[in-house]
């Protein structure tokens, strides 16, 4: 009996055993032997999945004795392998050819020795790792042609620039569509706080990128591809802390693929903090919600929407920056040991301690996809995206109101180029609103008429307001691409790219300061031809309260449809694409401030323009490629300043505009095996017919405003960059970048003539004229051989992580910043009617740089997989000017630019934060 109860206890352990064994593998990249992070390892049949860690292991248990695995990964080829035993050893997956198969989400997705561009990407555990409680465009600064900083040092404020390029001229795509702004293509990073955590894959394509869609970028493609179909059923819970009160919450959950198809995954978190800039807390929340039906092996559905709604104290721009002396001055204000640098000028209260701020940003702006996937045959493949923005929120601004000697400056910025300004300024050195609240008040003595001390000075209502300037948007999209491949040679892709936008631009008054109503001082330009309203004498002085229309009520219209084919050849060695895009695009506006109903719709403007991109990669042998890429672009002009002479006051369009020609080319080397990558690759980009639009008054007795568009201003952008990735033992990981590119204008005698607001050549004394005659009034600039500032144009960075013992990883790395010159712009009051300008040299910033420290350790914490994380950023608490901005363009007002006359922000000093979270 005894013998016969052991042999069913031992067959009942062999049972258990042999249904739960636990396969074990590393993934490998098959040419360069790197480990890959993040593979999509799942047991096929079911829905039991993992992924691989930060070294490309994994561990799986399984129930089946002939269980197989099927990894998936961005930019690599299914890989599917028999499980004959536990432990599989090195699984190696091949890279993909020069697009995927969902060509509309990954599509746009370069494959790095394939695609001939120059390419760097990072992992979503990568961007774990790095990212701390720095903004989400820092995980890119060790990137070739990268440039990113603080821009002020407010939370969710920072910029980042490409091959000199600013983010205007940069692509950023979430998932294949489109994220830059549709009126003036810009990114507000505060608004993508959130993609830190629901990002797969980002990837910086410098150059022409591996787009296909039809509206093209100058400088490169930022390429984001959030989570979607999570092969592993599981979540996580977090907590990070920082310096200056960070704090973060998160969670994520996620189903796996469930036996019915099924797959859902959510994640949340809130962030919040003091802000490393005095007076700059924020408060910050994300949210990503994935549901996905694969319906079959042919048809999948996925439904994604996120959004980081967040609100944010700010330091405004080149408003808050003080040149060298001034930031002497105010280390008398700076208590606790905070150093001076992190001054906000216009940090303070009024004088009930109620905190108040014209620099102050609420936003919210979800995207919502739905993506269809269709497996037609073997060969060929369909893929949807229709999409919806519905972005809602406001920034803040100063309004003078009517005879006021203050200006709007006075309260926005708290400094006037590089000068802080006393006029509202306590004596600790905070911004005085109280004193605003005074002069608002009606029952200050100086509006007593009776009053022989004060002269009884007439009350006008408040003289300062602020506006709340609302900038909402409705805009919806659909991207679809369909793939064919014929003779196993070629890939064909097409597809479509349509958009609908409407901006909506509103300011309101949102807090008189003190004062018992405003007068709107703008009023009194909107003409009665233009707005019917203007003939009552009465309506310029109305009297206005909270939530009252001011200065500026439009509605922007962008329609852009596009179209897009490429083919792709791939045999042997090598492999080569052409792609050809074209896009209409279609302007207008409708006016309900300046124009009444009748005249307030502008005329619809229509641009044509397209892109024409070639290039090949071959592959010399198994550790050597060359790549060369070439490509034209005629872009379209902006909505504002570029098709539009003044958006927000006037339907005024630029008789002028025309599109923007780029042209680019670039070559590069490549060198890798299993314990180094190495890459190498030079470009030349020429970007021609900038639009350059400027407005000002003429000095004529009716102080006749004008419009003006600069014509045939020309830059040009070339540069070497080099990349490096070495993996000398299991034990060590070596990085090194270098970048050195020279941004210059390339043009002189850029010249433009006066019109006015009705599109009128104008001669200098405002009269009407023939365009082209010689009295038709013009200015010009000088430009050539300046040098584009902003962004530092050479940049280097060197990193090393020691993995001494299993889950423990710290690392080191240097970034330093060189040939940086100071950010300048000039306006329509610099020019001169009837001469030629200097364009003044931008003053050259001293070398700069930062050490950052990083560790993570993963172990267990009971049944949980734990990850202890921290870094500790500019370690050394190195202040270095981070961006400065010379004092004006122009030679009229100075003679030369220097450390005395620049005004600038210093970087941000030593930062920490640690973070722990529990996966489960």
């Amino acid at each position: 009996m005894k013998k016969t109860l052991l042999l069913l206890l031992a067959t009942l352990a062999m049972s258990v055993y042999a249904q739960e064994q636990r396969l074990t593998g590393t993934v490998l990249d098959a040419e360069t032997r790197e480990p890959l992070i993040g593979v999509s390892v799942l047991e096929k049949g079911t829905t039991n999945g993992t992924v691989t860690d930060l070294d490309g292991n994994f561990v799986l248990p399984v129930k089946s004795k002939e269980a197989a695995l099927s990894l998936t990964y961005v930019g690599y080829k299914t890989f599917e392998v028999k499980a004959k035993k536990n432990a599989l050893g090195v699984l190696e997956m091949q890279s993909e050819s020069v697009s995927l198969s969902d060509v509309t989400v990954t599509g746009q997705i370069a494959v790095q020795r394939k695609t001939p561009i120059a390419v760097s990407s990072v992992t979503a555990l990568e961007i774990e790792e790095r990212i701390g409680n720095g903004e989400f465009v820092e995980v890119l600064k060790n990137t070739p042609g990268v440039h990113a900083n603080s821009n002020g040092g407010s939370w969710g404020d920072s910029e980042i620039y490409m091959r000199g390029f600013d983010n205007t001229n940069i692509a950023m795509l979430i998932n294949g569509v489109p994220m830059n702004g549709m009126e003036d293509g810009k990114v507000y990073w505060s608004n993508w706080q959130g993609l830190a955590e629901v990002a797969s894959v980002v990837q910086t394509q410098r150059g022409l990128g591996a787009s296909k869609l039809s509206a093209p970028s100058v400088g490169g493609t930022i390429n984001i591809v959030t989570k979607n179909i999570d092969a592993k059923q599981g979540g996580s819970l977090s907590y990070a802390m920082g310096n200056d009160g960070y704090n973060k919450v998160s969670f994520s959950v996620s189903t796996g693929l469930m036996k019915n198809g099924w797959a859902i995954t959510v994640l949340g978190s809130r962030t919040w903090g003091n802000g490393y800039v005095q007076g700059t807390d924020f408060t910050g929340y994300n949210y990503f919600a994935n549901i996905s039906k694969r319906i079959n092996d042919n048809h999948q559905l996925s439904l994604t929407a996120f959004g980081a709604p967040q609100r944010h104290y700010q330091r405004s721009g080149s408003g808050g920056a003080l040149t060298l002396s001034e930031w002497m001055k105010v280390k008398q204000y700076m208590k606790d040991g905070m150093h001076f640098s992190r001054y906000n000028p216009t940090y303070g209260y009024d004088d009930y301690g109620n905190r108040n701020s014209a620099n102050y940003n609420v936003y919210h702006k979800p995207q919502i996809s739905l993506n269809h996937v269709w497996q037609i045959d073997h060969k060929s493949s369909l893929s949807t995206t229709l999409y919806t923005s519905i972005g809602r929120g406001y920034g803040r601004t100063a309004e003078p109101g009517l005879n006021t000697e203050y200006k709007y400056s006075d309260l926005t910025y708290g400094a006037n180029y590089g000068t802080l300004s006393t006029t509202f300024r306590r004596e600790d050195g905070s911004f005085d609103y109280g004193a605003i609240y005074d002069l608002n008040n009606p029952d200050n003595p100086i509006y007593d008429e009776s009053s022989a001390e004060y002269g009884g000075k007439p009350y006008y209502g408040s003289q300062l307001v602020i506006c709340q300037n609302t900038n909402s948007h409705n805009w919806y999209g659909l991207v679809s691409t369909y793939q064919n491949k014929f003779a196993e040679l070629i890939d064909f892709t097409a597809g479509i790219d349509v958009r609908y936008y409407k901006g909506i631009h509103t300011a309101v008054v949102s807090d008189m300061l003190g004062g018992t109503y405003y007068i709107d001082a703008t009023r009194s330009s909107v003409k009665a031809e233009n707005n019917k309203a203007a003939l009552d004498p009465n309506w310029a002085t109305q009297k206005l309260g909270i939530g009252d229309v001011c200065y500026r009520n439009y509605d922007g219209y962008v329609v852009q449809e596009g179209a897009f084919v490429q083919g792709e050849y791939n045999q042997g060695n090598w492999s080569a694409f052409l792609n050809a895009s074209v896009n209409v695009n279609h302007y207008w506006k409708i006016d309900h401030y300046y124009y009444d109903a009748e005249h307030g719709r502008s005329k619809t403007l229509n641009f044509v323009g397209g892109t024409v991109k070639a290039g090949a990669n071959y592959a010399i042998n198994q550790h050597n490629n060359v790549f060369v890429n070439l490509g034209y672009i005629s872009r379209a002009p902006k909505f504002d300043k570029g098709a539009f002479m003044s958006a927000s006051t006037s339907n005024a369009i630029n008789t002028e505009a025309q599109n923007e020609q780029i042209a680019s080319a670039e070559i590069g080397y490549g060198f890798h095996n299993e314990y180094v990558n190495i890459a190498v690759n030079g470009y030349f980009t020429e970007w021609m017919d900038k639009t350059m639009a400027k407005q000002n008054t003429l000095s004529d007795p009716a102080q006749t405003r004008y419009n003006l568009n600069m014509t045939g201003v020309n830059a040009r952008h070339m540069g070497l960059e080099f990349e490096l990735k070495a993996r000398p033992t299991r034990w060590l990981e070596i990085s090194a970048m270098l970048s050195i590119g020279d941004w210059k204008w390339d043009s002189d005698s850029v010249k433009g003539y006066i019109y006015s607001e009705q599109g009128q050549a104008l001669t200098k004394d405002g009269e009407l004229t023939t365009p082209g005659a010689p009295d038709h009034a013009w200015a010009m600039v000088n430009m050539k051989g300046i040098e584009v500032g902003g962004s530092a144009q050479t940049t280097a960075n060197l990193g090393i992580t020691f993995k001494p013992f299993k889950g423990f990883r710290i690392g080191a790395e240097y970034t330093l910043y060189d040939r940086n010159y100071a950010y300048y712009s000039f306006s329509g009051n610099d020019l001169q009617i009837g001469k030629a300008m200097n364009l003044q040299r931008p003053w050259k910033i001293p070398t700069g740089g930062s050490m950052d420290l990083r560790a993570s350790y993963h172990f267990k914490m009971g049944k949980l997989d734990a990850v202890l994380s921290g870094s500790v950023n500019n370690v050394l608490n190195q202040y270095y000017i981070e961006k400065a901005w010379n004092p004006t363009a122009l030679t009229q007002t100075i003679t030369e630019v220097n450390k005395d006359n620049v005004y600038f922000y210093f970087s941000q000093g030593r930062t920490w934060n640690v973070r722990l979270k529990l996966n489960f």
